[in-house]
């Protein structure tokens, strides 16, 4: 009885209004900072490294380099002091946690970009296209379709 209540508690908690965040990605994270009686935001830029938690609990590290030296946040998503989050663009990686990047000097430090979202494809949709691809290429090569500028058994450049 005790654990429901729990979870209702935490449900009407948890933000919703955060983009969805995966490792590798290179975030600004707008926090709030409180001094004395003002209250300015400060952006921290950095990769997130890790993640871990769920629902009310959820927190990422986040890693920047300053003056040459790493620094790392740990931040509750859940936290009233983030004020927004802004990813900046989304590392190819493969691992869950990147604490290797620690040790990393220079540009070996810097994770590769997803292009054309082959990085964040599934497996099976992955070899999905590479099987229609090749498909393709063999109908194109077999000259069951007529191709523009493919020229035909006969030597003879189809018209169409």
């Amino acid at each position: 009885m005790s654990q429901s209540i729990m979870e209702a508690v935490e449900q009407e908690q948890v933000r919703t209004d955060l983009p969805s965040l995966n490792i590798g990605d290179t975030v600004d994270v707008h926090l709030r900072i409180v001094e004395g009686v003002k209250e300015r935001i400060q952006v921290f830029t950095g990769v997130i490294i890790a993640m871990s938690g769920g629902g009310i609990n959820r927190t990422i590290t986040v890693r920047r380099i300053v003056a040459n030296e790493g620094v790392e946040r740990v931040l509750p998503l859940s936290s009233p002091r983030i004020a927004k989050i802004e990813i900046k663009r989304h590392g190819h990686v493969r691992r869950a946690k990147l604490h290797y990047l620690r040790d990393r000097v220079g540009k070996k430090r810097r994770l590769a970009d997803v292009r054309r979202g082959l990085g964040r494809m599934p497996i099976s949709q992955r070899q999905a296209a590479r099987k229609s691809k090749k498909a393709e290429q063999a109908v194109i090569e077999t000259g069951e379709v007529d191709v523009p500028g493919k020229t035909t058994e006969q030597g003879e450049t189809p018209q169409g």
